[in-house]
């Protein structure tokens, strides 16, 4: 494990199980079908689903490939979070957790990028992946446990633009809603 992967081991810890499924409850909870926050609940599984995918392939051609959906899933979901809802928690007077939620997400765009040129049979690999992993899934739990739902319940929000614009920025980057299977991970 690199230096930089044992720092972001060491700033963002994995949460427990418990910790996770506590978080993803009060988001579901908080969330309407369809709304801007249920679609990204769904967009957090199909993530969880790719990372364990881009681990377990059992060729480096399979890996490659996994690897590449994952980064269309991560980076659309970033991207629409980034343009839509961390502007939402900044002028709902949540900028710390925006500014937070954005500097997290570069992090791993950066990681992401360091993977793309790891052996993808290598230990490294799989190292490198369960750490981002480690870290998308700490920023989970801070979105699914407090700062959407709060946003959520914002009554200053208009959240049918929310998810309006949310959905539009997704798909302009992935070509998918992700509700459908057009993104999910083909063997």
């Amino acid at each position: 494990m690199s230096i930089i992967d044992k720092a972001v081991a060491a700033l963002t810890p994995t949460p427990s199980d418990e910790d996770r499924a506590d978080a993803r409850d009060r988001a579901r909870a908080a969330a309407t079908p369809g709304d801007w926050l249920s679609t990204i609940l769904d967009h957090h599984v199909q993530l969880e689903d790719a990372f364990e995918r881009a681990k377990t392939e059992s060729s480096a051609d399979s890996r490659k490939a996994a690897l590449k959906q994952l980064g269309i899933i991560l980076t659309g979901h970033a991207i629409a979070k980034e343009s839509v809802i961390y502007p939402a928690m900044d002028m709902s007077g949540e900028g710390s957790h925006a500014d937070h939620a954005y500097n997290e997400q570069v992090m791993v765009k950066k990681e992401m990028a360091a993977l793309e040129q790891l052996d993808p049979m290598s230990a490294e690999f799989i190292e490198k992946v369960e750490s981002i992993r480690s870290a998308v899934a700490h920023h989970m739990v801070e979105e699914e446990g407090t700062w959407f739902p709060a946003l959520r319940r914002e009554p200053t929000v208009d959240q049918q633009m929310l998810t309006e614009r949310y959905s539009e920025e997704f798909k302009r980057y992935t070509g998918s809603t992700g509700e459908d299977s057009a993104i999910r991970l083909e063997n």
